[in-house]
């Protein structure tokens, strides 16, 4: 396997009975990135990372990782990865310092090396002072730190985090992005999230945007942005149907409907924007217009929005 590639997927299928929960999927990702999987809930997200992971087996197709064949070599593939759940995995009773000594050992680690290890690892994310603090005592960002001490323990290659910023706050999301952008600078580690958040993927290296199981697009964020050119008027009406097909037919615009929402992709957005603002202010409760955006490129290349079913 080419070094540079920490992860190659190949042709990737998984199925819960009838229910196809990956369709085809192919994609790679670099060494040394922070690379994302950006989708709503149902897009096959979870089921990606479960594979990658270990947790699910492969049904059909070929994952790749760290040079392991992930199915056939699971045993040592686990070693070299440190995951972090979306579910809270700290024993809440034990102290921070306890739950990383506790993890030490299930990797072979003991003694003087462990521990000096726990302290880089405390020290490394803000916690060093709060190592005899019961877990169960401290905030959702400082036990997310906590976490990712935690899974860093036994000097993982590639950490494989779900929806990382659950429960967080946006100061302690930012604190979090912060910590995995020096884990990438210094130590060289290859992080691969899953986020339906616009704000985490913005932050990614390389994005797959994932819909009913299927990769719809994959590049860095500025690249899958510059498929849409021009500029992105969002509209909001009370009869956004109406103004749809008045839009079509007086200014020969076409829209697209997202709940009372309406978007438009303008390569000449300016103007436009006061063609509507003279014809339709009356009908029109707010509009702003705006560079295209990730979610913008979603809607492009599936008709719908993250959590809306588009409307023609």
């Amino acid at each position: 396997m080419d070094e540079s590639v920490a992860i190659r997927v190949e042709d990737l299928s998984f199925r819960y009975g009838d229910r196809v929960a990956l369709d085809s999927v192919s994609f790679s990702v670099k060494s040394g990135a922070i690379f994302g999987f950006l989708g709503p809930n149902g897009g096959g997200k979870t089921t990606l990372f479960s594979i990658l992971s270990t947790i699910l087996p492969l049904q059909s197709g070929v994952v790749s990782a760290l040079g392991h064949d992930v199915q056939s070599d699971s045993a040592a593939y686990r070693e070299q990865i440190g995951v972090t759940f979306q579910t809270p995995g700290l024993d809440r009773r034990l102290t921070v310092l306890e739950n990383l000594i506790h993890q030490g050992h299930l990797f072979g680690l003991k003694g003087e090396h462990l521990r000096h290890t726990c302290q880089e690892l405390l020290a490394q994310f803000g916690v060093a002072d709060r190592q005899a603090d019961i877990v169960d005592t401290l905030s959702g960002g400082l036990k997310r730190r906590v976490e990712l001490a935690k899974c860093l323990i036994h000097g993982p290659s590639l950490l494989l985090l779900d929806e990382p910023s659950t429960g967080l706050d946006p100061g302690a999301r930012h604190e979090l992005w912060a910590s995995l952008e020096q884990l990438r600078a210094e130590q060289g580690v290859t992080v691969v999230v899953t986020t339906h958040l616009m704000e985490e993927a913005e932050r990614c290296d390389e994005l797959v945007l994932l819909h009913i199981g299927k990769v719809v697009a994959n590049g860095s964020p500025s690249e899958l942005r510059s498929r849409i050119p021009g500029e992105c008027l969002t509209i909001v009406a009370d009869q956004p149907q109406v103004l749809k097909s008045r839009l079509a037919a007086e200014l020969q615009t076409e829209a697209k409907r997202v709940g009372e929402t309406l978007r438009i992709h303008q390569p000449n957005g300016q103007q436009l924007f006061g063609q509507i603002m003279d014809k339709f202010s009356a009908d029109i409760r707010s509009i702003s217009l705006g560079k295209p955006t990730l979610e913008d490129v979603f809607l492009m290349e599936t008709g719908s929005r993250f959590a809306e079913s588009v409307s023609e």
